[in-house]
């Protein structure tokens, strides 16, 4: 199935897999991901979402647009039909004038957890790099990361976790119940290890990661091919 999935990008001339095909190469590895389901017309939206249950997450899908955001084609927390409908409307207006093939991914809305970043890319001097970091607001405010070469271990995995200066809000800070540190460990050594078995993966993005008292999941991920 991976190497079907890369093969087919290849030969469609793509070096970036689209979100579901990436989050497919990476539940392979057994990384929890929030799963995204296609969808061309708006009934099959509709199917979908009816499906998965309200509220979901609609997300435009194309090979022009590799950050989503951009064009406004991500759409969260639709609550019901009516939100779909109006949501898919909105996205396929802007994106089909520039890629008429352009469709939506759907996927449920998931609860809000701590964020964080993870990723690996494939440095020109070291090799395979992975990286670790606090996400949404703290990405951008405290530029709180950690790198390390890649192969990484459950030890090493841990000690990235507890490097960072946001370590203290997954620990459980205050009234917050902590989070699964665990699970973020087995997520990095997993990551480190789906490098190792695929060398033609460039970059990986897994941004963001939700992390709760049960566990982690990736919201959305990223895959750049060599």
């Amino acid at each position: 199935m991976p190497d079907e999935t890369i093969m087919q990008a290849r030969q469609s001339g793509r070096h970036i897999l689209f979100e579901d095909e990436s989050k497919s190469l990476v539940a392979t590895a057994g990384i929890p991901v929030n799963e995204s389901h296609t969808a061309a017309t708006e009934k099959e939206a509709l199917e979908l979402a009816a499906h998965i249950g309200y509220p979901v997450v609609l997300k435009v899908r194309s090979e022009s647009f590799s950050h989503k955001s951009d064009i406004g084609g991500v759409r969260l927390n639709l609550s019901g039909p009516k939100a779909v409908r109006r949501a898919f409307g909105e996205i396929m207006e802007r994106a089909r004038r520039e890629d008429p093939r352009a469709s939506v991914t759907v996927q449920s809305m998931a609860e809000q957890g701590i964020e964080v970043i993870i990723g690996a890319s494939e440095d020109p001097h070291f090799g395979p790099v992975i990286m670790f970091g606090m996400g949404g607001v703290f990405t951008e405010i405290l530029d709180d990361r950690c790198f390390r070469l890649i192969p990484v271990d459950k030890p090493e995995a841990a000690a990235m976790v507890h490097s960072l200066r946001g370590s203290r809000l997954l620990a459980g800070y205050r009234n917050s119940p902590p989070a699964a540190l665990e699970k973020l460990t087995d997520i990095l050594t997993r990551v480190s290890q789906l490098m190792q078995k695929y060398p033609e993966i460039l970059e990986l993005d897994l941004n963001p990661v939700a992390v709760y008292p049960w566990g982690a999941l990736v919201l959305d991920a990223r895959v750049k091919l060599k």
